[in-house]
């Protein structure tokens, strides 16, 4: 395979580096491209170097590319996809620009991996991070009985908001140990000793733009437009890894064994629950890992048809990078 990255020198460019080379991806051939600033960097990938080209409106610059992954930001992929499909490149793209665009696919293939298969305008959606690990543990539960309402909490490390805020949240622990002010940039408020419930900007109905993701996308991806979902985006004094806390009411009761065994039969997912021995998923600990963790489950005291359980994911491996990858992959295995 050709294959191109796009957005080479941002923290999801580099991770798709690391993953491409951990999955063994398949690659005769790879390009680099960035912005005007990080054109001329260079990066070794399995043992060869390669530079970084300044993305432009040539459409040759992707002639021959069989995928392309793109990690720009939205505008950049609205403003290039013309360009970067133009010969026939598939485009997996880990912004928002498409995910709710009709005629574009938003693909986690544990869950729709068939949808990558429908692609009219040459380009697939890599979900939001939030969303893609809830839905990989949603589905062994929708597949026992179909899940009627969602309920989540999500609790998301600094690295969301991407290397500098990881950087901003360890310089506000160094100031306040040295007893000065912290420097606040990257977030509405200081992180450090704190909780933030505020991620992207908020919307006319009084939820955010993050949490409107979870809405939209679960609905997507599930094929199940009557799905009500309803999300609480917190910001956490955490490195890497979100967590989420999620309650679903699902047609028929589902007993806590039952959703156990799916879980633990599930691609892409792994059952770490075992509360008596303070065994259950945490950031500190499934952080640069590929699946997506799920423990804590049991009853909902409060319906007789719901379930809680607590999720844990690399939101750069599997809630973006490792995705795209994931995509390619299942392109190539599954096409007919």
């Amino acid at each position: 395979m050709n294959i191109a990255i796009v957005g080479a020198s941002g923290a999801v460019g580099q991770e798709f580096l690391r993953v491409l080379a951990e999955q063994n991806f398949p690659i005769d051939e790879l390009r680099l491209f960035g912005s005007k600033r990080s054109a001329g960097r260079t990066y070794t990938f399995c043992g060869k170097e390669y530079t970084v080209k300044e993305l432009t409106a040539n459409p040759d610059d992707f002639k021959g590319i069989d995928i392309a992954f793109t990690s720009a930001g939205a505008g950049i992929s609205r403003e290039f996809a013309p360009v970067i499909t133009a010969h026939g490149a598939l485009m997996i793209d880990n912004s928002s620009a498409f995910r709710m665009d009709p005629d574009v696919p938003l693909v986690v293939p544990e869950v729709n991996g068939e949808d990558a298969f429908n692609t009219p305008r040459n380009i697939i959606a890599n979900p939001n991070c939030t969303t893609i690990q809830m839905v990989v543990a949603l589905k062994p539960i929708n597949d026992i009985s179909p899940i009627r309402r969602v309920h989540v909490a999500s609790y998301q490390a600094a690295s969301g908001a991407g290397a500098s805020a990881m950087d901003e949240l360890v310089a506000q622990y160094e100031s306040l140990t040295r007893g000065e002010e912290p420097k606040v940039e990257k977030f509405a408020f200081q992180l450090a000793y704190n909780v933030i419930p505020h991620i992207d900007v908020f919307t006319d109905n009084g939820y955010t733009k993050e949490e409107m993701k979870m809405y939209n996308e679960t609905k997507k991806i599930m094929h199940a437009p009557g799905l009500d979902v309803s999300a609480t985006c917190v910001r956490v004094p955490v490195m890497r890894a979100h967590s989420e806390a999620i309650w679903v009411e699902t047609e028929q009761p589902i007993s806590v064994e039952t959703a156990r065994q799916a879980f633990a039969a599930a691609p892409g997912l792994i059952l770490m629950d075992n509360p008596a021995e303070k065994e259950y998923p945490m950031p500190l600990f499934i952080a640069g890992k590929d699946p997506v963790y799920v423990g804590r489950v049991r009853k909902d005291l409060a319906n007789p048809c719901g379930l809680n359980f607590w999720v844990v994911g690399d939101q750069i491996k599997k809630g973006a990078a490792l995705n795209a990858v994931q995509i390619a992959q299942y392109i190539l295995a599954n096409r007919k």
